[in-house]
């Protein structure tokens, strides 16, 4: 069973950029559709970005499109999310989801089957 491991985050300033990872074990990440959820306090899980098995159909939220890139990594069990242009609002917990069941990464966390533990991230005035 895949298991994933978030890192990366951490506090940053309004403008500035970060780049989370995740990083999967029991399992090769380029079989599965690998997506980036997040969480703010107070609120819903909502769909950041995704990415194909073979990483070339990649799909974002509208509210991070131009700022945001989902990549893989070249030693394929690794996902990016580099963040730019950072705003207050992006702040929240982020979570990585796999799923193998779907060859289009699906923006719906239900259609994800294996989650990782979130990594914060926090942006400052």
């Amino acid at each position: 069973q895949v298991q994933l491991v978030e890192s990366g985050g951490g506090l940053v300033r309004t403008g500035g950029s970060l780049s989370v990872s995740c990083a999967a074990s029991g399992g090769t990440l380029s079989t599965f559709a690998v997506g980036w959820f997040r969480q703010a306090p107070g609120k819903e899980r909502e769909f950041v970005a995704a990415i194909s098995r073979t990483g070339l159909t990649k799909s974002y939220a509208d509210f991070v499109k131009g700022r945001f890139t989902i990549s893989r990594g070249n030693a394929k069990n690794t996902v990016y999310l580099q963040m730019g242009s950072l705003k207050f609002e992006d702040t929240a917990v982020y979570y990585c989801a796999a799923t193998d069941r779907y060859v289009r990464p699906p923006a719906r966390a239900v259609d994800y089957d294996y989650w990782g533990q979130g990594t914060q991230v926090t942006i400052s005035s």
